[in-house]
Parts: structure tokens; sequence; C-alpha cells
């Protein structure tokens, strides 16, 4: 029986053939000199390049290598919820194949949470080689959905951190259907260090978050741990209501007292597409609860494993 290693460093991979053998060695450099034991879970999100070819290469001569292929692209969050089911070590590590996250700072990582944290967060000072419109329009989602939830997230970060065998058992245990790691992780609200470090440019290819992918990331955050947008539906059926009293009002009072009806094809429409604007905007909100919900009853699988040396 193989000794638990002391930490799992688990690596989500979608057609990243180009970085894979360099990410390897910057990891089990780093690695053999700083950690006692480790192993390195490789989660390949069905991958259409050779990414899988060259992981299994590295896994049939390197034993620390563990392997999870999956049927399809599932998405990055399941590919790491995949990594921290399979994991064996003390602590997990959550790194991307693209090394915009250094792999060099995992010691000092490591050495900050045997100081009594649960969770040390990599945070992020700069970041290299992405557009400022992706900057901005993470900076204001973070800052976006820490006003929406009821507990903290840090912010300026990602999903680089290392966590004790603790929170790794927690995320296993949750029975969430929309998956946004960094947000169940702060969720549980144990002690969580920092260490600030600059973000480096992707080193090879190009990035696989679309815009649409970075938006059903942002849905699912939000309404995986937030009910405030269907409150301010509500609010804001309250107040339209009151609005729309007002207009009656004066149109009454216009028409009956002061003898001058209210004309205006102009008007009318405005008023009308603002209030359908509102009401189709409120039924989308009310719909992505919905699609969520109907996901949680489904109770599908998160994942389909292809092949994986890992048993259980």
């Amino acid at each position: 029986m193989n000794p638990q290693p002391e930490i799992s460093v688990i690596v989500p991979i979608f057609n990243e053939e180009s970085n894979i053998e360099t990410l390897y060695h910057r990891l089990s450099t780093v690695l053999a000199s700083s950690i006692k034991s480790y192993e390195l879970v490789l989660v390949d999100d069905g991958s259409i390049d050779r990414s899988l070819h060259l992981i299994k290469q590295l896994a049939s001569v390197k034993p620390s290598i563990k392997y999870i292929s999956f049927s399809r692209n599932f998405g990055h969050q399941k590919a790491v919820l995949a990594g921290l089911n399979k994991c064996s070590g003390n602590y997990a590590v959550i790194i991307d194949a693209d090394l915009q996250d250094p792999p060099e700072l995992i010691p000092a990582l490591y050495e900050k949470i045997k100081t009594g944290y649960r969770v040390v967060v990599a945070k992020r000072n700069k970041r290299e080689g992405e557009t400022w419109l992706k900057k901005i329009t993470a900076k204001m989602f973070y800052r976006f959905f820490d006003k929406m939830i009821d507990f903290n997230i840090p912010l300026d970060t990602g999903d680089f951190r290392i966590m004790d065998r603790k929170i790794v058992d927690e995320i296993n245990n949750m029975h969430n259907r929309n998956i946004f790691i960094r947000g169940q992780i702060a969720w549980l609200g144990y002690d969580t260090g920092f260490i600030s470090y600059d973000r480096d440019k992707r080193y090879e290819g190009e990035t696989k978050y679309s815009l649409s992918k970075m938006i059903k990331f942002a849905l699912d955050g939000i309404i995986s741990f937030s009910s405030k947008p269907l409150v301010f539906i509500t609010r804001m059926g309250f107040f339209m209501f009151f609005v729309s009293i007002c207009i009656v009002l004066y149109a009454l009072i216009s028409h009956f007292i002061l003898q001058k009806t209210i004309t205006g094809w102009t008007s009318l429409i405005i008023v009308i597409s603002i209030f359908s604007s509102i009401q189709l905007l409120s039924l989308g909100i009310i719909g992505e609860y919905l699609a969520r919900i109907k996901n949680q009853v489904q109770q599908q699988a998160h994942y389909v494993v292809q092949e994986s040396n890992i048993t259980d």
C-alpha cells in the first residue's frame, strides 16, 4: 500500500499539449526539492489535441502522476472537482496548466498553511498577458459578487491555492450541482491566509475561457450562492407597480380635471418597451434559478470518467 502523499497537485487540462512537458518539469522540480512526498493529479477535460497522449506517456514512467480522462468536455470547475474527489494528499493544491500561476510559489503556500490556516490563497498583484476587458470585467464581477453574497470571498484571486484535507473532504461532501470551487471554499468560512504574486502571461496556446464560458461561470457563482436577484425582482416589481399607479392617476387627472387628454405614440411605445424589458429580464432571472433546480433534482453525475490510472 502506497503511503499517503503530503501534497496532491490538481491540474485541470483542456487542449494544453504545448504546455504539458514544461508544466511537469517545473512542478516536479519544485516539489522534489521542497516536499517530502507528492502526487500530480492531471485531469484531462475532454481534450481533442494530444494532451491525453502526453499525460499517459508521462504517467507510464512517473509513478507520481495520476490522471483522469473525461469522456467529453465537462468544464474547468468539474475537472477541478474530479481532482479533489480522487486526490489522496494531506494537502491539495489547485493550479492551471497554462503556467500563468507559477508552480514555484507552491512551497511558499505550503509553508504558510503549516502556520495554522485551513486555506492559503494566491492573490494576484498584476495579471500579465490579459486584455484590459478581461481585467476590468473580472474586477467588476468579484466586487459585484462580494456584494451579492452573505460571506466574504477573496478578491483578485483565482483557483490557485492550497487547502488541507478537512477542506477537501468538505467540498467532496457538498451536493452543489453548479460547481464554483472558490465560492464553495469561501462559504465554509475557515481561516484563510494569502500570498501575493504577479501572474505571468500564458506560456503557450490560447485561453480556453470564451466570453460565453465566462458569463456562465459568473451566473453559476451568483445564482448558486445568492437569492438577492430574486429579492431584487420583487422590489423592482413593487416599484414598477407604484410607477404604473402614478401614471394612471396622472392620466385620469389630466383627462377629467385638467380637460387635457394625453396623446403621443412615442411615449406609449417607450413605456411599453420599458415594462416589457423588465418583465423579460425578470423571467430570465427566474428561469436561471429554475434551470438549476431542475439540475439539482435530476442528480446527474458531474462528469463521466473515460479512463484513469487511479484505483479507488
